[in-house]
């Protein structure tokens, strides 16, 4: 007979995720992981199969926790401007607002990981896609309606907010001064001009 799991696996994996922001991937020990879920690492390799699957359900649940509500702003409204500050507006507090100073999973997974496990690769552009693909849908709009520029493609400007996006939470990490984070966005928000 089967035993029954006797933890709950989200739990486990939002714990995981504090400490891979923290430590990055090849920081975190195992030792690490099991203090921080309270399980052992065979309840660990049981769940998960491995680090790298304890890994990859943390970069599922990130995006869930995070890309996944600002896809759903960027879809919501119909004034691109606002919204698309907004978002921005939302990834400074996010950098700046806790006093924890975490490191976005996804800018840690791209430099210390992408490179080296396909599957993580896969999820990191399936999430910056998502992304892209909701800011290019919101700009096309805008754009038709002469709400911003057209000099430029929509598929350029979405990239290109996306880019900066990134490069902010990069730069939050090395200094995470909300007022010149706020006018690095303020900057990047000219595209639309």
């Amino acid at each position: 007979m089967a035993r029954t799991r006797e933890f709950d696996l989200d739990a486990a994996v939002n714990a995981a995720m504090e400490v891979f922001r923290t430590k990055g991937y090849e920081g975190t020990s195992m030792r690490d992981l099991a203090e921080a879920t309270g399980l052992g690492s065979g309840s660990i390799y049981a769940a998960f199969g491995s680090k790298d699957g304890l890994y990859l359900a943390v970069l599922d649940l990130y995006r869930q926790r995070y890309a996944t509500p600002m896809v759903d702003l960027l879809r919501s409204g119909n004034d691109a401007r606002a919204v698309i500050r907004e978002m921005f507006v939302g990834t400074v507090d996010g950098i700046t607002g806790d006093g924890q100073h975490l490191s976005c999973l996804i800018v840690g997974a791209s430099m210390e990981r992408a490179h080296q496990d396909q599957r993580v690769a896969d999820r990191l552009r399936s999430t910056t896609q998502s992304l892209e693909s909701a800011l290019y849908d919101l700009l096309a709009e805008a754009q038709l309606r002469g709400q911003i520029t057209s000099a430029r493609s929509a598929t350029d400007l979405a990239g290109f907010l996306v880019t900066s996006l990134q490069g902010l939470r990069v730069m939050g990490a090395i200094n995470p001064d909300r007022a010149a984070l706020t006018r690095y966005a303020e900057v990047a928000l000219t595209c639309l001009d």
